[in-house]
C-alpha cells in the first residue's frame, strides 16, 4: 500500500516547492492511530511555514498541513474503539497525506452529525477564536476586527456578539464579503476607506488583528487609553509598527504558545466546548478540489474572495 502526500524540501513559493510524492507505506508506529485522510482545507498556516518563515522550528523535508478529518483504520489495542470512527488528526505529522499516523490522546472525535467539510476546518480558526475570547472577554465591550469575512475573523465576530460584545466592526478588502458581515450583524468598513478605519479604531477597546503591516498599524496607533490591540496573525506579510506614544496595549497571541501549556484532557475539553458552537456557525463556502488538482486549490486560495479551497483525498468527503 502507498502513501501520497504534498511534502516540501525547501523553503518558497508553495506552488514551485510543494511536490506530490508517492512512497510505500511504512509500518504504523505501535502507541499510534493510523488515520485514511478524507479532506483537508487551505489555510494561510498551511502555506506560510513553507515559504520559510518558520524555518527556525521546522526540519526539511516535512509534509505540509497542519488540520483535516479522516477515517480510522488501525488502532493500538486500547483504542480499538476509534476503529472505523471519524477523527481530526491533529498535532503530529503533516496532514496533507494519504495516511496520518497520530497520538490516539489527541486525536478529536467527529460527531456524526458534522459533515466532513466543516469537521476538516475544526481546528486553526476555531480554537484561535475561541482561545482567544477567552483570554480577552468581550462582555460590554467595542470589538475591532482585520481580515473580516477570513475564517477566523467571522467567528471571532460571530462569538463576540453571541457572548454579549457591545458591537462588532470588521475591516474587509473583498466587496462581496460586506453583505455576508452584514448577515453576521457585523458592522463592515472596507480596507480602502482609511478614514472610517480610524474612527472605528478610535471607538473600539478591543481590536483582533489579522493583518499587521501598515493597517494594523494605523488601528493600533488610532486606538484610544485603556483599549488593547491583540495581534494574532501577518496575512500583509508586515509587521505591526507604532510610535512610543500608541495608547492602546500590544499584544500578541499565537496558538502554539497556549497549545504548549494544553494537556490531553484539556485539549479535548476544547472540542467538547466547541462542537455546540461550530453546528450553528455561517461558515463561508468551500470549493473541494481532487488530490490530483492541488495545484489548482494552491491557486484559487490565491484568488481574492475565493471560496475557501478544500483538498479531497477520498471519496467520503463528497458530503454536502
Amino acid at each position: 500500500m502507498d502513501n501520497q502526500a504534498l511534502w516540501y524540501r525547501s523553503f518558497g513559493p508553495p506552488a514551485d516547492c510543494l511536490r506530490l510524492e508517492r512512497a510505500p507505506l511504512g509500518e504504523r508506529p505501535a502507541s499510534a492511530i493510523r488515520v485514511e485522510m478524507s479532506v483537508v482545507p487551505v489555510n494561510p498556516s498551511d502555506l506560510i511555514p513553507v515559504t520559510g518563515a518558520y524555518r527556525h522550528r521546522i526540519t526539511l523535508p516535512s509534509v505540509a498541513g497542519y488540520e483535516g478529518v479522516g477515517t480510522v483504520i488501525e488502532t493500538p489495542p486500547d483504542y480499538a474503539t476509534l476503529l472505523g470512527k471519524r477523527v481530526l488528526p491533529l498535532r503530529g505529522p503533516g496532514t496533507w497525506q494519504t495516511y496520518v499516523d497520530c497520538d490516539p490522546a489527541l486525536a478529536v472525535p467527529v460527531p456524526d452529525d458534522i459533515d466532513d467539510i466543516r469537521a476538516a476546518r475544526a481546528y486553526i480558526n476555531p480554537l484561535a477564536a475561541w482561545t482567544m475570547l477567552g483570554a480577552w472577554p468581550v462582555t460590554g465591550k467595542r470589538v475591532l476586527l482585520t481580515a473580516g469575512g477570513s475564517v477566523c475573523a467571522d467567528l471571532l465576530g460571530q462569538w463576540a456578539r453571541r457572548q454579549g460584545a457591545a458591537d462588532v466592526t470588521a475591516v474587509y478588502r473583498s466587496a462581496n464579503r460586506k453583505a455576508h458581515l452584514e448577515d453576521l450583524a457585523i458592522v463592515p468598513v472596507p480596507l480602502s476607506d482609511v478614514s472610517a478605519i480610524r474612527d472605528a479604531a478610535a471607538a473600539a477597546d478591543l481590536t483582533f488583528d489579522a493583518l499587521g503591516g501598515p493597517i494594523g498599524t494605523l488601528i493600533l496607533e488610532a486606538m484610544g487609553p485603556g483599549s488593547r490591540f491583540i495581534s494574532y496573525g501577518l496575512l500583509s506579510g508586515e509587521p505591526v509598527t507604532s510610535s512610543p506614544g500608541a495608547c492602546a496595549d500590544h499584544l500578541r497571541f499565537h496558538l502554539r504558545d497556549a497549545l504548549a501549556e494544553m494537556d490531553a484532557g484539556t485539549w479535548q475539553t476544547q472540542f467538547r466546548s466547541l462542537w455546540p458552537l461550530l453546528r450553528e456557525a455561517a461558515l463561508p463556502g468551500t470549493r473541494t478540489f481532487p488530490l490530483a488538482r492541488w495545484k489548482d486549490a494552491l491557486t484559487d486560495f490565491a484568488t481574492p474572495g475565493r471560496p475557501k479551497p478544500m483538498i479531497r483525498f477520498t471519496e467520503t468527503a463528497a458530503r454536502p
